[in-house]
């Protein structure tokens, strides 16, 4: 009988979400707002609690989240990687001030003391990787100029929980940071290694993983995925981190077929995840928190685009693109989920602040990433016209680029 209601449950969801999705694309916005809304109506406290597919979902999301840092990471090389990472460096200092220092601060004001106020600023702080891919990959931007600098600064934000997961793990234990050390170094050394290995290797890997048989190929690279993202998490290191670096250390036809072949799975479990987002939230926590929930939202959008602003102009893209970087980057997600599940256990308010905060941003970082660089075109074409006069003054044609510019038109 649970078997019978699990493949119908199943099957619900799926179906559920072809529906949200074909009318998504109707509309030509990202299906990811309506894939949450979805989660909260099924999940605990909604319209229609599911309950037999729970542990099911709960996996398929864990693995949409690795599938989705797998492909970003196949866009680019290792030495891709590097390079953005060593002119990316001043981005990520700013983007840690700008984010995480108002969540800290609102995390004192709140009254919840200074482990909570650091645990604030991680939720804060840190975008969805996971919500941003799937998000460029629906606007399709994959190929703009700006998206190796959001690259830059999402992969130093994911890079950098390497180091804040252990610190925060030993304040909330009360160890200090001496006893989070042996465990800090660790990760490091992880991360070390795989990006040396990437750098150093990357066509041995590729040459290793290659195969003419596409089920081959598929089933080497996923397990290979897995395999990696499971050992980064058993070693204090996002699972999501260690999907990226695979990605990263493959290349050529390797990386190209890889694309091909998941996509579609990607597609999926994406969707799955998104889901168990909204199921995992029960509606009657967010009211009491929702006020602050959103003055913190809107307070952290506004300095999110000041981020991918700032960095795609150090970048020297144009400003059309450091529009639609600093709107791409609005999304908060699953690092912040799983920082406020550490410390809920300090101030049980900050799980539902941290969920609500998190729901009102993944559902309006795709409404930013579309809508921010069209909004800004517009008022400054309002602004540069005259009190008096025939008509508008032109706007010049290096004030913002058109909206579709690649990599090749981005190009200063």
């Amino acid at each position: 009988m649970q078997d019978t209601q699990l493949l119908i449950q199943l099957g619900a969801i799926v179906l559920a979400l072809g529906i949200l999705g074909r009318f998504a694309g109707r509309i030509g916005f990202s299906p990811i707002p309506l894939y949450l809304l979805a989660g909260l109506a099924f999940g605990e406290g909604g319209l229609l609690p599911l309950d037999a597919s729970e542990d099911f979902v709960a996996t398929g999301a864990d693995i949409g989240v690795i599938l989705l840092l797998l492909l970003l990471g196949l866009e680019y090389s290792a030495s891709d990687l590097v390079s953005s990472l060593r002119t990316q460096y001043p981005s990520g200092a700013v983007d840690f001030v700008l984010n995480a220092v108002p969540g800290a601060l609102a995390g004192l004001l709140l009254g919840w003391g200074p482990v909570a106020a650091v645990a604030l600023g991680g939720v804060t702080w840190i975008s969805s990787s996971g919500v941003i891919a799937k998000i460029l990959g629906d606007l399709g931007r994959l190929g703009n100029r700006e998206t190796p600098v959001l690259l830059g600064v999402l992969v130093m934000e994911d890079l950098s929980m390497a180091v804040y997961l252990p610190i925060l793990t030993a304040l909330l234990s009360g160890v200090g940071l001496a006893g989070g050390s042996i465990t800090l170094l660790i990760s490091l050394g992880t991360v070390g290694a795989v990006l040396f290995l990437a750098l150093r290797y990357s066509r041995w890997i590729s040459r290793a993983v290659s195969s003419d048989n596409a089920e081959m190929l598929l089933l080497v690279v996923l397990g290979l995925t897995l395999l990696v993202a499971g050992i980064a998490q058993q070693l204090q290191v996002s699972a999501a981190v260690g999907a990226f670096l695979v990605g990263i250390a493959l290349s050529g036809e390797v990386a190209e077929g890889a694309r091909s072949l998941l996509s579609p799975i990607r597609d999926l479990f994406a969707a799955v995840f998104f889901v168990f987002f909204g199921l995992s939230t029960d509606p009657a926590d967010i009211p009491p928190v929702l006020l602050p929930a959103l003055l913190l939202a809107a307070v952290t959008t506004v300095t999110k685009i000041a981020t991918g602003y700032f960095a795609a102009r150090r970048a020297g893209i144009k400003p059309a693109g450091r529009w639609r970087a600093g709107g791409a980057l609005v999304a908060r997600g699953e690092f912040s989920i799983v920082i406020a599940g550490l410390a809920v256990g300090v101030d049980p308010q900050i799980g539902p602040l941290a969920t609500a905060y998190v729901l009102i941003l993944v559902i309006l970082g795709p409404v930013t990433a579309r809508f921010t660089e069209p909004v800004v075109r517009r008022v400054l074409t309002r602004t540069r016209r005259p009190p008096r006069g025939p008509g508008p003054v032109a706007v010049p044609p290096d004030a913002l680029d058109r909206p579709g510019d690649t990599v090749a038109a981005d190009h200063t």
